[in-house]
């Protein structure tokens, strides 16, 4: 059991996140006490996509590369279709997300990054959630999907969309400082 003042969390992204769910999980996750960084997988800033058009940058503070699964406490995976969509063809990518699983570690999902939990083989069986238009491929890789702001099964947090980010980071923080004691062996 951690402390979500003592915790450290990784957020993965690369070009393309959609913008609020990259930095409302940054934000909230510091202001909450956390250390939140920011990898990326060739450790430069990325630019997010805001509704419409191209948003804010964000500065990385490591390459994918660097990571070290043990310094951290959970791994964020914004959404937006672009984003996901890259990464999940990132082989490196997919086996950092498999290595926090093995860890036992938090992995929070929101939007289409499921996706990325779809190529890391980790939602067959398990309850979850993500944006509707994903909710077949969801299905077809055997998740046991439902339409809810935020679903948590076995230390996987998934939510669907903007509008779920309170929740997703309450489910976060609450992974963080319970999951030990409530999560079941894998």
């Amino acid at each position: 059991m951690t402390s979500i003042t003592e915790a450290k969390i990784l957020i993965l992204a690369t070009n393309g996140f959609e913008q609020s769910e990259l930095e409302k999980p940054l934000n909230d996750l510091k202001s909450k006490g956390a250390a939140v960084h920011v990898a990326t997988p060739d450790g430069n800033d990325i630019k997010g996509w805001d509704q419409d058009d191209w948003g804010n940058t964000v500065s990385a503070d490591l390459r994918l590369a660097d990571v070290n699964v043990g310094d951290y406490d959970a791994i964020v995976l914004p959404g937006g279709q672009i984003n996901p969509d890259i990464l999940r063809a990132n082989k490196d990518a997919v086996a950092l997300i498999k290595s926090f699983a093995e860890h036992g570690k938090t992995i929070a999902a929101v939007c289409h990054a499921p996706w990325l939990l779809i190529e890391a083989g980790l939602i067959k069986g398990r309850k979850a959630t993500s944006y509707g238009s994903i909710a077949t491929d969801m299905k077809n890789a055997g998740a046991l999907w439902e339409d809810s702001e935020v679903v948590v099964d076995n230390g996987i947090v998934t939510s669907r969309s903007p509008s779920d980010l309170d929740a997703f980071v309450a489910k976060i923080v609450e992974g963080i400082e319970h999951g030990a004691d409530t999560r079941k062996a894998a």
